[in-house]
């Protein structure tokens, strides 16, 4: 029989970050435990902050009658002489059955002890606070907490448990507490206990009681809210995903309202104020043309027809976060942008202090600009080096970390500092993430590629090596970065020659672990068949720039009509030059080719390698393009011909194809 089930659990307030980290699991251990209960039926999950709770629609009141199996020893083992042996003794136990009890079949070709047993499918009602406790107990927030005099322990305090099968309470305790068929509403509507009659009545009870149960009504409330603002005072409120998902995960009953700060605080950097609000308050900075102005947006969760005071309250709250602020930014700019200091200042064990980072980078910036010769001042890289941690020192990145950079900017701006100085220091972290912005000149990425170089050399240095998933100084997001500035630039450098004239700074690295571990990058950064890039990385390229175009222009190629016809000809080539030393005399003695078909195909092979291309991809597609002359060749020529002259030759030819497509990849590692 199918009836209604709803599962309840009152906590107190629930911090949002926790529980939306853990939010991608909470449905499927629920299922998990339902599924080994032989239970599993669909169900739908809410939350608010004061509540976790599971409403299946239909839920089975009992489990299915089911059949246990149980296989024991073979015969041979279970008697001896006509008596049962310890084996069957044992068997006959584990099935709570006399021997007598027992029967035989046959598994994997032998006679072996067997039982069957019919098992009644439990009641629902007499499972369900077993599956509940353990679903609750197998939640995972971080850190958790102890109430009273319990032991167990959960994020918050569990205050209600409301569990209806049928409309019927479900007799269960958990952490101390009691099932009642009651809930909680929102506290203004009503601080205690509400009762409630069944689910129906379950769903009523909140709606009334100001409680907005689902996500999603939540979440377009709110939106719908700013949107009323946005027209109605012709700004744009400015959404971040994550701030959004908070202010919906800690909300029973969402209202959007605008607040004001007082104008003389946008004298702070934008950046400062938007921070303060979020990461403080929770607020939704506004713009108007493009501008931050002296507004915000709080999403509010009373209950209540005049917002007023709650208005002013929060403006209350945030004046003196601003006022911090700007005493800050003040004392900062008073005190100038120094890296006295920045000796004191730690940066990893074995690798120095901050300033001993910033002299590493320095040498460098300095090799990279020699090499790349951007259209800069060398002056600019090299302050912009000296004053790129200055900030570090600074009574606004103390107070906000993730600062760090663009404060520098500001100071930079206001100290007189050139534009080029101020914006490399803005843009030394960049690029921070797959979809983050690239440094916005070739000044910036010197500055920018050169502070994740010394960290990569640096750590792997004093052999810290990411392993696993644990990586906590971003190695791999400073290979991806590196990847992408190169490749934006068209800056070239090797993995293997760069950084071994790099590493003289220096203790001793393993350069070869260095080189792995950015192929492995590479290898993860391009998303393509991972055989073009294997067939690339064989042919021995091992400078950045080149081999991301040569990884394109394989793709493009690759990925065209008829290339498995194309590639089953050049793999008969690289079959037939396997055993030649390519870095041998390849030349071909055009006395000696004989058949019409080998001529051919070293005239045309001759006119493809004398033209210059302007592209890897052009190159390839002209070398692939012999496979006509090649099939033709194959078709008519012996290449192991009996006199031994000719026959070299021939493989001469092969083998000078093959070493001609291998300067840009190895075709035979293409799989398609």
């Amino acid at each position: 029989m199918l009836k209604p089930l709803l599962i309840e659990i009152g906590v107190e307030e629930l911090p949002a970050v926790p529980l939306l980290k853990e939010m991608k699991n909470i449905e499927k251990k629920y299922a998990d435990i339902l599924e080994k209960h032989s239970l599993l039926s669909e169900f739908e999950f809410y939350y608010t902050p004061r509540r976790l709770v599971m409403w299946h629609r239909e839920f089975q009141t009992q489990q299915d009658d089911s059949v246990e199996e149980f296989f024991g020893a073979p015969m041979a083992v279970a008697y001896k002489d006509g008596e049962p042996t310890k084996a069957a003794e044992g068997f006959a136990r584990k099935c709570g059955v006399t021997l007598a009890e027992l029967s035989t079949t046959k598994k994997g070709g032998k006679e072996v002890l067997y039982y069957k047993k019919d098992v009644k499918g439990k009641a629902s009602q007499d499972l369900l606070p077993e599956i509940i406790t353990a679903w609750i107990k197998s939640l995972n927030f971080g850190k958790s907490m102890r109430w009273g005099a319990l032991h167990e322990s959960f994020i918050r305090p569990i205050r209600w448990v409301n569990v209806l099968l049928d409309d019927a309470l479900v007799p269960m305790n958990m952490y101390g507490v009691d099932s009642a068929k009651t809930t909680r509403v929102h506290r203004i509507a009503n601080f205690n206990s509400v009762e409630i009659t069944g689910a129906k009545d379950y769903f009523e009870t909140l709606k009334n009681g100001g409680v907005t149960l689902f996500l999603k009504q939540r979440e377009e409330k709110i939106l719908a809210d700013m949107k009323n603002i946005e027209k109605d005072n012709g700004v744009d409120v400015e959404i971040d995903d994550e701030l959004f998902a908070e202010v919906v995960a800690i909300t029973e009953n969402p209202t959007a309202l605008l607040g004001s700060f007082d104008e003389e605080f946008l004298r702070l950097p934008p950046e400062v104020i938007i921070t303060s609000m979020k990461e403080h308050q929770r607020y939704f900075p506004v713009f108007k043309d493009g501008k931050l102005i002296n507004k915000f947006v709080v999403v509010s969760n009373a209950l209540t027809d005049d917002f007023s005071e709650v208005i002013s309250g929060n403006e209350r709250v945030l004046r003196p976060r601003l006022a911090d602020g700007l005493f800050f930014y003040d004392n900062d700019l008073k005190n100038g942008l120094t890296t006295k200091g920045l000796e004191k200042v730690a940066f990893f064990k074995g690798l120095g202090s901050v300033a001993d980072k910033i002299k590493r980078e320095g040498k460098i910036a300095n090799a990279l600009f020699a090499l790349y010769k951007p259209d800069a001042k060398e002056e600019d890289l090299n302050r912009a080096i000296e004053l790129a941690k200055a900030d570090l020192m600074s009574e606004m990145v103390y107070e906000f970390t993730e600062l760090q950079g663009l404060m520098g900017y500001y100071y930079a701006k206001e100290a007189g500092e050139s534009d080029a100085v101020a914006l490399a220091i803005k843009e030394q972290y960049l690029p921070d993430g797959e979809e983050s912005e690239l440094p916005s000149t070739a000044l910036s990425a010197i500055v920018a590629m050169s502070i994740k170089l010394d960290t990569l050399l640096g750590l792997f240095s004093v052999n810290e090596i990411p392993t696993g998933s644990r990586d906590p100084f971003a190695l791999r997001r400073a290979v991806n970065g590196i990847i992408r500035i190169v490749n934006e630039y068209g800056f070239e450098f090797d993995i293997v020659t760069s950084l071994k004239e790099l590493a003289t700074n220096y203790d001793t690295i393993d350069l070869q672990k260095l080189e792995n571990f950015i192929i492995e990058r590479i290898k993860r950064y391009y998303k393509v068949n991972p055989s073009i890039i294997e067939a690339v990385l064989g042919s021995g390229e091992r400078e950045l720039l080149a081999l991301g175009c040569k990884i394109e222009a394989l793709n493009t190629l690759v990925s065209s009509e008829g290339f498995d016809e194309v590639s089953s000809t050049f793999k008969r080539v690289a079959n037939i030059t396997k055993e030649i030393n390519l870095d041998a005399d390849l030349s071909v003695d055009e006395s000696l080719l004989e058949d019409e078909a080998e001529k051919t195909l070293f005239a045309k092979y001759k006119e493809v390698t004398a033209k210059n291309y302007d592209t890897y991809e052009e190159e390839l597609d002209a070398l692939l393009g012999l496979k006509p002359e090649l099939d033709t060749f194959f078709e008519n020529v012996m290449v192991n011909a009996e006199d031994e002259k000719v026959k070299n030759n021939r493989k001469a030819l092969v083998a000078s194809i093959y070493k001609s497509i291998l300067k840009i990849a190895d075709i035979k590692e293409v799989s398609i």
